[in-house]
């Protein structure tokens, strides 16, 4: 994949300008170059991806729409075959775990990968069909029409002295809390409470060793989200195993970490020192130390996605979904970026790229899982951030577990309503205050 410079192509005059190669922009180029649009991809990192940190997993099912059978070629590290829900406490763990051998064959559920790799195969299939890539390019602005504060968007100004780029629509795939939707006034005043900042270690190991530690065989591989695990900090965990490495990091609310007195990297060392993690993570080598800022607040914090000649997807539309059980972000990228391509695509071919022009975008965006999933779930992240989830639940699950297990001969087993009740009163929650949460919780995921 080979940087490309505007100097090379003479006057910059595009069909449409997409602004960040990650999932979302590589996936939005493809359906414009697809639909014979002239597209310039632009990336501020010298090849996608590079700026990137992952420990997670890509829920590939998306590209079976855009690439058939991508599993054959997609550059992933294990198909994720088992998932675990950990919740824990100082000295505790309780886990469901669910093992599933029909996710480690085609057309697979999951996988594990390197988004320096994944970014950079996805934004190749967009260049193989037409899109210009051009690296190492930093957009400082976008072009208004007559040079108007207010007139429609027909371009981007970037840092190469070659000067700006100009289209008939920009799509800002620019990442969490995006500077080009802020400028164009799609973004609402930022709120610092509905990010979260995600901080990751990637530790080596030996393959045959994550293996046996992990109980997986071949290409299979383990996801485990974990709940927990954060103190007074709310926020969650995570484990990931890739071939030959184990990914553990945290994601951690921005204010309270501000107020807070431990930084991110000792809440991640008493992660991996936690009686159930330790013994998965110990001996590695730490090969990566990465932090990033995620947007946790999905639907509540989406901001416009469409203006007079631009249009907003992926992170860059807080597209991210952190719902406790589900924890995804690619696969709305690449669905919200598909989607803002054929919008775009569309509206160059009727020569409208006004918001009127482009309003086939949230349309698609509403017929489909990106905006179906988080307007269902939009009240998901406020519970999973709320105290009882985050300390006081994992307390209670983890005491009823003890009680229920220790044997207390000569006194009888007791029972369950009893336990129950017990870890309740000793941790301060009421029954209606349980109740009133559970039918939140069962509106939000019934």
């Amino acid at each position: 994949m080979s940087n490309v410079s505007t100097a090379e192509f003479g006057a910059p005059d595009f069909d449409a300008i997409v602004v960040g190669a990650g999932p979302a922009g590589a996936a939005a180029a493809l359906e414009l170059a697809r639909a014979g649009r002239k597209v310039c991809l632009v990336e501020r990192g010298p090849f996608p991806g590079s700026k990137n940190m992952y420990g997670g997993v890509v829920y590939g099912r998306i590209l079976d729409t855009l690439l058939p059978n991508w599993w054959e070629e997609a550059p992933v590290q294990r198909w994720v075959t088992r998932r675990q829900t950990m919740i824990l406490t100082e000295t505790a763990a309780t886990t469901l775990d669910v093992r599933n051998e029909a996710w480690g064959r085609p057309p697979y559920n999951g996988a594990t990968a390197y988004r320096p790799d994944f970014d950079s195969w996805l934004a190749q299939k967009a260049v193989d069909a037409g899109a210009v890539l051009v690296c190492s390019t930093t957009v400082t602005g976008l072009l208004r029409k007559d040079g108007l504060a207010d007139g429609p968007v027909v371009g981007v100004r970037t840092d190469r002295p070659d000067g700006d780029l100009t289209a008939k629509v920009v799509i800002a795939c620019d990442g969490v809390n995006s500077f080009l939707a802020k400028e164009a006034g799609l973004y609402p005043e930022v709120d610092p409470a509905n990010y979260t900042v995600g901080v990751k270690e990637t530790i080596a190991l030996p393959r045959e060793v994550i293996d046996e530690r992990f109980g997986v065989r071949g290409d299979h591989g383990v996801d485990i989200e974990i709940l927990g695990c954060t103190g007074d900090i709310p926020g969650g965990g995570f484990v990931y195993t890739n071939t030959d490495t184990v990914a553990v990091g945290l994601v951690l609310s921005l204010p309270a970490l501000a107020k807070g007195e431990l930084r991110p990297e000792q809440l991640l060392a008493r992660l991996k020192a936690h009686p159930a993690v330790a013994p998965l993570v110990e001996g590695g080598d730490v090969k990566e130390y990465s932090a990033h800022v995620i947007p946790e607040a999905g639907f509540d914090m989406m901001p416009e996605l469409i203006g007079d000649g631009i249009l907003v997807a992926g992170d860059a539309a807080a597209m991210c979904l952190a719902a406790g059980i589900w924890l995804e972000g690619v696969n709305f990228a690449i669905g919200s970026g598909a989607a803002a391509g054929r919008a775009a695509a569309r509206a160059v071919q009727r020569n409208d790229t006004s918001a009127a022009g482009l309003e086939g975008y949230r349309s698609r965006l509403e017929s489909s899982f990106v905006l179906a999933d988080h307007r269902r779930l939009r009240d998901a992240p406020h519970l999973v951030m709320g105290e009882l989830a985050q300390q006081k639940m994992p307390r209670i699950v983890n005491g009823v577990m003890e009680d229920l297990f220790t044997v207390t001969n000569p006194d009888p087993k007791p029972r369950l309503r009893a336990v129950v009740r017990k870890q309740m009163k000793r941790h301060g929650v009421k029954w209606r205050d349980a109740v009133k949460d559970g039918l939140r919780a069962a509106r939000t995921f019934g």
